[in-house]
């Protein structure tokens, strides 16, 4: 018996883990039924929301999704902030605010505020926290509160393919190019162009991609292996433990025509955590919910 109840130690316990239990699957069932997509758009009105997108649940502030165009198969996590406008309940007029291409993934806690414009490409990837806005205060009074000006708004547009590290800024104005990196805690004011690598407050290239000779600097690591087109679970399974026990090239189990019946000659394996979308694409992980 415990001192401090007289109720069994064990029973106690027992009690416990049902408790915990009970409540655990009652939080997953709150985020599967608060959950945002297509077919259960909640109390949103999204000009568009395409199949296999989803708000995770809790949202983080949501308003103006008459002004929002999400694409298809987008991955929303949990806490993420959409505004279209400054203030909810206004009228933006013609045209969308925030536009998502297919395949977006906006990570934990980002906010994407929008007065003017803000166009996200295809399978661009967005870490947790990162801040994207195309609205900022002006501080041209020196008599006034800052933010009691009026503030200046300019278009922000984000290239296909480009990822931003975790706790990015991306401020008024700015145009990332395509694949385009942005590193984590990088404050970006000016355009980038396509196939660059920026850091730093203000960002600055520090790596862009030539046609010619390639990265430039070259990169640090070699690139990693991509797995062959076809390559099945079994297989899989089989290179990683190839891998643990230190085994060289070796032919795979199952079919052996084409590339997906030979192990890379250094034996490598890149692996894939994200599954695939119902387009057949990957989605890379670390960004999702």
């Amino acid at each position: 018996m415990d001192a401090r109840s007289s109720v069994p130690v064990r029973p106690r316990a027992a009690l416990g883990r049902l408790a915990s239990r009970t409540l655990h699957a009652a939080w997953r069932g709150l985020q599967r039924a608060g959950a945002v997509t297509a077919d259960r758009p909640g109390p949103h009105a999204f000009r568009r929301i395409g199949p296999g997108t989803r708000l995770a649940f809790p949202q983080g502030t949501v308003f103006g999704t008459p002004w929002m165009e999400l694409g298809a198969h987008c991955v929303i996590a949990r806490d993420v902030t959409l505004a279209a406008g400054m203030l909810p309940d206004l009228d933006l007029g013609e045209g969308s605010r925030i536009v998502l291409g297919d395949g977006v993934v906006l990570g934990r806690g980002t906010h994407v505020v929008a007065d003017a414009p803000v166009t996200i490409g295809d399978d661009v990837h967005i870490g947790p926290h990162c801040y994207l806005t195309s609205t900022n205060h002006s501080y041209d009074d020196p008599h006034r509160p800052v933010g009691l000006q009026w503030p200046r708004s300019a278009p922000v547009t984000i290239g296909d393919g480009a990822w931003l590290g975790t706790g990015s800024v991306i401020l008024p104005g700015v145009r990332l190019g395509r694949n385009v990196v942005v590193a984590a805690g990088s404050v970006v004011r000016e355009d980038v162009p396509d196939h660059a690598v920026v850091a730093g407050t203000p960002a600055r290239i520090v790596r862009r991609w030539d046609p010619e000779h390639g990265w430039r600097p070259p990169l640090r690591t070699p690139a990693p292996v991509p797995l062959p087109e076809g390559i099945t679970a079994e297989q899989l399974r089989h290179l990683a433990e190839a891998e643990a026990g230190g085994a060289g090239p070796e032919r795979l189990p199952g079919p052996t025509d084409g590339p997906a019946g030979r192990v890379p000659e250094d034996g490598s394996v890149r692996r894939r955590t994200g599954g695939l979308r119902p387009s057949g694409r990957t989605r890379s992980p670390g960004t999702g919910p």
